[in-house]
């Protein structure tokens, strides 16, 4: 079991690490046509931490973990505040960029978008947004956990939109259709 990232906290997994830019596409109209393969949404928010869950989904899962590192940062937060962190969202998945600190010049992780399960604001507060992953290997589960001043729900719309296009991408791979002709 590791130390996660900045958080008091022990469990974060993260997988290989990969940077994938390009441009949202639109219509010559300014109608969003379908995306690029590697297009990439970036978000400037703040890391508080991860912390291992029981289950890979469900509201009250990633808002018991939101509480959990919320209730453990309160009493660090004059000592460490959170780190300064780029979300970048795109169809292979979540990387995050820590940086700040004289401990942490600069760190990456990358989460592979089949590895993610589950993502959400807090019902009560949207500045809080968290996703909960799934260990490569073993059957264990982690929250990350993030905030910002203002809402988090664009990044949750994000991560949902990366998530359906990456499932519907692989679907038609592993379950390709065919116009079958009888006569």
């Amino acid at each position: 079991m590791k130390t996660c990232l900045r958080s008091p906290m022990t469990v974060a997994w993260a997988s290989a690490m990969t940077r994938t830019t390009a441009r949202r596409t639109t219509s010559p109209w300014g109608v969003r046509s379908k995306r690029s393969p590697c297009w990439v949404e970036r978000f400037d928010v703040q890391f508080l931490g991860s912390v291992e869950v029981p289950c890979h989904q469900g509201n009250g899962i990633l808002c018991a973990a939101m509480q959990k590192i919320a209730t453990a940062r309160k009493l660090t937060v004059h000592l460490r505040p959170p780190a300064s962190c780029d979300l970048e969202i795109s169809l292979r998945g979540v990387k995050l960029s820590l940086s700040g600190g004289p401990e942490l010049e600069h760190c990456s992780h990358f989460f592979q978008m089949k590895n993610i399960s589950f993502c959400g604001c807090h019902p009560r507060n949207s500045c809080y947004f968290g996703f909960i992953t799934k260990h490569p290997l073993l059957s264990r589960f982690a929250c990350h956990v993030f905030v910002s001043q203002e809402s988090m729900r664009p990044v949750a719309q994000s991560v949902g939109r990366a998530f359906l296009e990456y499932y519907q991408e692989h679907l038609d791979y592993a379950c390709p259709t065919e116009d079958i002709y009888l006569e």
